[in-house]
């Protein structure tokens, strides 16, 4: 428990991965937000996506810095990390819950929404294995069988 990983985090590789799949669905996102809820919803939409790219950036960025120390901190910054976290988020709407720039419905759906949609997006290309931890390689490695007939 008072050891620490060593190597790369794969969870910061899947969180910068899940960041650029925001930003590539950001614009469609506040489109589709201008177009059912007008301004407010486009504000709405992308204030909402920013939440939610920074909710996952920090969470892989709790994970990569704890998991070097040790595991009990790992445990640790994990659970208290996503109180943290949902405390952001809560904080981060009730500061714009009377703005006019932003639909608050617009912003409780997108918020699910784009949390949702990145996480389910992103299980595409995840490895669920030991040998490839993170993302999934691009190309299949080839078997030490295959190597050996080269």
């Amino acid at each position: 428990m008072l050891t620490g990983l060593e190597g790369p985090s794969p969870a910061y590789q899947v969180a910068l991965d899940m960041l650029k799949r925001g930003v590539i669905a950001g614009p469609i996102l506040v489109a589709i937000g201008a177009a059912i809820w007008g301004g407010p919803g486009a504000g709405a939409v992308a204030y909402a996506l920013g939440l939610v790219l920074v909710n996952f950036w920090l969470s892989a960025a709790i994970i990569a810095a704890t998991s070097r120390i040790s595991l009990a901190l790992l445990m640790g910054g994990v659970m208290f990390g996503f109180l943290l976290r949902l405390g952001l988020i809560f904080l981060a709407v009730w500061l714009v819950r009377d703005v006019g720039w932003v639909d608050m419905l617009a912003l409780g759906i997108a918020i699910i929404v784009t949390h949702l949609g990145l996480l389910a997006w992103e299980l595409k290309y995840v490895s669920a294995s030991l040998a490839y931890p993170g993302l999934k390689p691009s190309k299949p490695a080839k078997s030490a069988k295959e190597a050996a007939t080269l």
